[in-house]
Parts: C-alpha cells; structure tokens; sequence
C-alpha cells in the first residue's frame, strides 16, 4: 500500500521530463536554481559593461565611446546590477532554501513563483532588446525628470526603462508575498517563529520592506510614463508639476532597496558562521 502511494505521489509531484514540463515547472528548488543562473548571466553583461566604461575612462579623450553611447552602458549597467543582479539572486537563494527550512513541499503559491521568475526574465529581455533597436534607456538608473522627459529624451530608451521596471516589481512584489505567507503560515510543527533561522528572519523582514516600498516605485514608473506619451503633468513644472515628485516618490522606494539587498546576505552570514564557528549567535533568542 505505501508502494502504491509513494508511486502515485511521485507522478502527481514529479516534472515530466518534457518541454512543456520544463517550462511548466513550479518546483521551488527548480525556479530557485532558474533564479541564480538568469541574475548570474546578467551579472556577467553588467560586468562586461563596467569594463568598457572603465576602457572609456581609461585614459584623456578616448573614443571607445560617443557621449551617447556612454550614457546607454552606464544606465544598463547601474540597472542591471541594482536591480536584475542583487536582488533577484538573493531571491533565489530564498527560494531555493526556504521551503527546506520550515519542512514545507514548496511555497506556499507555486505558480506565483513560476510567474515571478518569468516576469524577471522577460524584464530582462525587454531591457536588453532596447540596444539592439539604438533604443537603450540613458538617463542614469536613478532617471530623474525633467532630463528623461520626452523633451529631452525623444527615442524609446525611457519607455524601455519604465515598462522593465514595472514587470521587475511586478515579479518583486509577488515573490515578496510568497515569502511572507509561506514562513508566516507552513511552517513545520514545533517550528516556532523564536526558532527559526536568522536567514528565515531575513527574508521575511526583506519582504515586507518590498510590500510597502515597491508600490511607490511602480508608481513612479506609471506617472513618468504617462508624462512622457500622455502628456501628462506630474513632473511638468509649465503645467503646475514638480521635478521633485520624482525624486520624494522613487527615492521612498530606493533608501528601502538598499536593505533589501542587504538582509538576505547578513542572513546567510548570520546561518553558516555560528554552524561553521561552532558558537551560536550572540542575542538569536
């Protein structure tokens, strides 16, 4: 009889060995995997980018680069890093890790996280097709109005740069959810929030501080956009708006970004030196 269930729950829970399995996966530990090696691609591109910056700066009045052209690589390359490297391999890590640390079978929407990752990666498509077009965002990652108006920034570059960044918080936010309902309420039994790891702390601390913070940051994104190709008024100072709404409004997103990244890697810190010191941590209870 155990024979039998074990089989059947093996063909319920295994990922057919096909193509649309592959794409269908909602394994955690598949996605978390998918998670590490996408942000580890991109890392590599940002990377590739600091250097031809750094070859452009190398020495007085080189032409490795047009003025333009340096504006593109330095936009990419501050995206990329800040926000489709740091953030989502860390995410992935907690992916990957968290389920295996409270004793549950995934988390607690496995679909939701199969959309999140394809969301992340489509971000990522859709802002590396923007060079291939000449259409590469190139007003710094932090893009501040009036310069990414469309006065100012007649191509598409801004418009790849605000729809990427609306699918990367759309992943974002709902990764955040997944993690806060799953070690919130599947943990094992006897698992007691007192006695769970500090990484579990971490990532749960990281995901309500992106619950509160990525909304300001989409909205951003919607109130430029709709200056640049509705016409508009929001950062428009002739018509009653103000540069400064861009900055009170992306920036309440961005002090919290910092913590984002860093708490998932002080909780990682936090677990594998007092395991590996042989010491327990000073102050977990």
């Amino acid at each position: 009889m155990g024979t039998a269930v074990e089989q059947r729950l093996t063909e319920l829970w295994e990922t057919p060995k096909t193509v649309r399995g592959f794409l269908g996966t909602v394994d955690h530990k598949e996605l978390g995997r998918r998670y590490i090696t996408t942000a580890m691609v991109l890392l590599i591109i940002g990377g590739i980018e600091a250097l031809i910056i750094r070859a452009q700066l190398a020495h007085a009045n080189a032409n490795l680069l047009t003025p333009e052209m340096y504006d593109q690589i330095f936009t990419l390359h501050g995206m990329t890093m800040i926000f489709w490297y740091a953030s989502p391999i860390l995410s992935g890590f907690s992916i990957f890790l968290v389920p295996l640390m409270i004793g549950a079978r995934d988390l607690a929407f496995p679909r939701l996280n199969a959309f999140t990752y394809y969301t992340f990666l489509f971000s990522a498509v859709m802002l590396y097709i923007s060079p291939f077009l000449g259409q590469a965002p190139h007003g710094g990652w932090f893009a501040y109005v009036l310069y990414t108006n469309v006065q100012y920034s007649t191509s598409y570059g801004l418009d790849f740069y605000n729809c990427a960044l609306l699918l990367l918080s759309v992943s974002t936010l709902g990764g955040a959810i997944n993690f806060i309902v799953t070690i919130l309420r599947l943990r094992a039994p006897g698992m007691t929030v007192s006695r769970m790891s500090l990484f579990l702390y971490s990532t749960l601390t990281m995901s309500l501080v992106s619950v509160f913070s990525l909304p300001s940051l989409t909205a951003a994104n919607i109130m430029l956009e709709l200056d640049r190709r509705w016409h508009t008024r929001f950062f428009k100072v002739a018509l009653g708006g103000t540069p400064m709404l861009w900055q009170n409004v992306f920036w309440f997103f961005g002090h919290p970004w910092v913590y984002i990244i860093f708490l998932p890697a002080t909780g990682m810190v936090s677990m594998m030196v007092p395991v590996f010191s042989r010491r327990p941590i000073v102050g977990h209870s």
